[in-house]
């Protein structure tokens, strides 16, 4: 009876907290005329913000040139020296198939947009990796006559043709008829990938080879998921290098490297990622990820600045690069076709054998589950799947903690007896423990085990493509948080957010009944430890924020799994263990010799020396 009045005093507990917290918050929440004042200071910033950004587009950009105006046009052509052979015009050319379209621009040569065509943002809007100038590419080079030229500023002639099936691209930024700087963009149909060639013909005389040529790639990440900050939590620079070797930069803060060796650059923006290829890798580059989010925001529009700057060697006075360019999602299903670059690996799966697990398979086996089966449904299916597999483990632990539930009225009658020496009552529960064939942290080795998969399935769901506007239930989207309450604009709880999601709700209900079963009733207090009763409530509300803001399928994930582990251990006790077994076991234990192995003996010698030392100081 007893225990049945601590669960119902532990779940009014629960919940009294839970809604003290978001009263506290609700009445801490701004008035209308602060809301309206704090809306009109953000207006004012992001006014600011766009002012400077103009600003900053005017200072770096490419200078802009009136076309209609002849002097403008003849002050521009003097300007760039013998490049002013090619006439100057702002047209934009298109490359297109069932995947992708790409815009590319008279102006520089570069592409100026990149739309995907099947697939939109959380609001609806065509996704693009390249828009309105949020992207750079080009040459920084001298010429013979001292002049100090970048590609972006130049005009290129283009000439569209079929190799095939693919469509080419030729831009050419000529000097004369037969003398050009060339970028080449081939598409070959359904396919992401376009390869790009960078040459040049009869500029030897033109190009001073001595000076560095440096090719710079700028890109700022739009914005695509209906949480910012999520969304910028996995987007970053990723890179191949050294024949092989994957890393990135950081993903939380401003970072710079210098590498070398480098095969693929990797502008990921979570779900979709922009990433140049070389087929001979660069000696070196210099690159670098600023971060634009400050906090979570409706409005903030972009997530970080991406910059990489690598130097190109000329060859007999000539440049000659072969690269591809990629612009697509992170789907490993269409990265794992360019396995002859390893773009598979710009997908981040985990560290070790966690991203092993996730990538070889828990990846594959959703995929199966998904391909027959409602994706939410997949979900849940494997899940079950996986508890069920880890259900031998599950009994470990549970097996571990009914021993020392049988053996806490010794362990309480131990700790009145020696209450005064510490050391001593440690010593004696020892002996407890060894006599009883207990092991105190037994329980914690099937754990130890489950920590592979619990940390490989917590990276799967921010990282599979396939979860991407998947709806489920309520959610609409597995790979975001699922709203059910939005708090009104301006008003956020602090590591909370802006809105309550019912998963993490659901996940964290699951988790303290799992741990009232598990650590509130069967784990003794034991002096210098947390306390098991404070950890219990504190967990869940650590799991109810953190995972606000997450996708929604890792919520649902947990709040299935904590069921079904929940349902397990219930079959364990009612069925499978019995305390009065457990308890003649232990005592038939008791009554065995036990043999000291070598490193028990000298822990017994180390503690009875000490107590010893500790009798001897006394007197």
């Amino acid at each position: 009876m007893e225990e049945k009045k601590l669960d119902i005093n532990s779940i009014i507990g629960f919940v009294l907290i839970f809604g003290i917290l978001i009263f506290m918050f609700y009445q801490n929440k701004p008035t209308p005329e602060e809301l309206e004042a704090k809306k009109a200071q953000q207006e004012q910033v992001e006014a600011q913000v766009k002012q400077n950004e103009v600003k900053e587009a005017k200072d770096t950009g490419p200078a802009t040139i009136d076309l209609q105006d002849s002097t403008a046009v003849s002050n521009y052509k003097n300007s760039i020296g013998a490049f002013g052979y090619t006439a100057p015009s702002d047209a934009i050319t298109t490359l297109e198939n069932d995947l992708v379209v790409l815009k590319i621009s008279n102006k520089g040569g570069q592409i100026v947009e990149a739309k995907m065509k099947s697939f939109v943002t959380y609001d609806s809007v065509p996704v693009y990796l390249i828009k309105d100038g949020n992207a750079t590419f080009g040459l920084n080079f001298s010429t013979s006559d001292n002049r100090v030229l970048h590609t972006k500023d130049l005009f290129f002639e283009p000439s569209i043709s079929n190799n095939g099936e693919n469509q080419v691209l030729s831009m050419k930024a000529k000097v004369s008829a037969d003398k050009y700087l060339e970028y080449r963009y081939e598409m070959k149909p359904d396919e992401y990938l376009v390869d790009f060639t960078i040459r040049s013909q009869g500029l030897n005389s033109i190009v001073n080879s001595s000076q560095p040529l440096r090719m710079e790639w700028k890109l700022k990440g739009i914005r695509h998921d209906k949480s910012v900050q999520y969304e910028n939590r996995y987007t970053e620079m990723m890179y191949n290098f050294e024949e092989g070797k994957i890393d990135y930069l950081s993903a939380a803060s401003n970072d710079e490297e210098t590498e070398e060796d480098v095969q693929w650059l990797s502008y990921k923006q979570h779900f979709f990622t922009s990433i140049l290829v070389t087929n001979k890798n660069f000696k070196t580059a210099d690159i670098s990820s600023e971060n634009l989010v400050e906090d979570e925001s409706r409005t903030v529009a972009f997530t970080k600045n991406f910059a990489a700057s690598v130097p190109l060697a000329f060859e007999g006075g000539e440049i000659s690069e072969n690269l591809n360019w990629y612009y697509g999602p992170t789907d490993v299903e269409v990265l794992s076709t360019y396995d002859e670059y390893g773009l598979e690996d710009t997908i981040y799966f985990g560290w070790g054998i966690f991203g092993w697990i996730n990538r070889y398979v828990f990846t594959p086996f959703y995929s199966f589950l998904s391909g027959f089966l409602p994706y939410g449904i997949a979900i849940v299916i494997m899940t079950i799947l996986v508890r069920l597999a880890m259900s031998p483990a599950t009994y470990k632990s549970y097996l571990s903690q009914a021993k020392m539930k049988v053996l806490k009225p010794e362990i309480t009658e131990l700790g009145e007896k020696y209450k005064d020496n510490a050391m001593k009552k440690q010593q004696e529960t020892m002996k407890l423990y060894g006599k009883a064939g207990v092991s105190p942290m037994s329980g914690c080795v099937p754990a130890f085990i489950q920590m592979p998969i619990f940390y490989a399935l917590f990276m799967f769901f921010p990282t599979s493509f396939a979860l991407r506007q998947k709806s489920f239930l309520w959610a609409d989207d597995l790979s975001s948080f699922d709203a059910i309450y939005q708090f009104p604009e301006g008003f956020s709880i602090p590591f909370y957010g802006d809105h309550i999601s019912l998963f993490p709700i659901l996940a964290s209900i699951a988790i303290f009944f799992y741990m009232m079963m598990t650590t509130g009733q069967n784990m003794p207090q034991q002096p210098g430890m947390p306390n098991m009763k404070f950890i219990m409530y504190l967990m869940p509300f650590m799991m109810l924020f953190f995972f606000n803001n997450y996708a929604s399928g890792l919520s649902l994930y947990y709040f299935v799994s904590n069921l079904i582990t929940i349902g397990i251990m219930l079959v364990i006790k009612k069925f499978i263990l019995d305390d009065d077994k457990i308890h003649a076991q232990i005592q038939e234990n008791k009554q065995k010799p036990k043999k000291e192995n070598k490193f028990q003996k000298k822990m017994r010698e180390m503690m009875d020396q000490a107590e010893e030392q500790k009798k001897t100081g006394r007197r």
